[in-house]
């Protein structure tokens, strides 16, 4: 492409959307993120989350996430819950939503030219049939434990789509 510099790397985005940013969109933020890293593609893939709602605004991952990620080495504290913006939609490439609610919401905001961006985390699951990541907020640790295998599964075949996409832009 004219005026691409050749010696800056190809660089993919992806934004992980749930309802509030607390629970399952930092999990697979802070679950990708560190398979970006394992894969050493964290200075070309960039990952964030957020929620299409403003309940949380500000505040840290519920500390049953945390708790639940830490055990599985993936540190989520660092991590703040901000609201989907529609800047989003232009600035990733992806904007995985993890459930249908929230598929519907991030699809009203996002302009018709951006549309083919918004899909569900559950596309890219390899070993799990569910068609979401169902929202642990108001269950026990199970809940918790299972967003985790959900999202470690939809994130492992989603890494290698991104990388597929880079080598496509490369």
């Amino acid at each position: 492409m004219p005026g691409m510099n050749p010696s800056i790397p190809p660089t993919y985005r992806v934004l992980f959307v749930c309802m509030g940013n607390i629970c399952r969109s930092p999990t697979a933020h802070g679950v990708f993120e560190n398979m970006v890293q394992q894969a050493g593609l964290a200075d070309r893939v960039q990952v964030d989350s957020a929620g299409t709602h403003s309940y949380h605004v500000g505040a840290p991952p519920d500390g049953r996430s945390q708790e639940h990620a830490l055990k599985r080495g993936y540190d989520l504290s660092g991590q703040r819950a901000r609201q989907l913006t529609p800047q989003d939609f232009a600035d990733f490439d992806l904007v995985l939503a993890m459930d249908w609610d929230n598929l519907a919401l991030a699809q009203e905001r996002c302009p018709p030219e951006q549309q083919r961006k918004v899909r569900r985390l559950a596309e890219f699951f390899q070993h799990h049939d569910s068609p979401v990541v169902p929202d642990p907020y108001q269950g026990g640790a199970k809940g918790f434990e299972h967003v985790l295998d959900l999202v470690e599964d939809g994130c492992a075949g989603l890494l290698r789509h991104v990388q597929q996409q880079l080598e496509k832009r490369s």
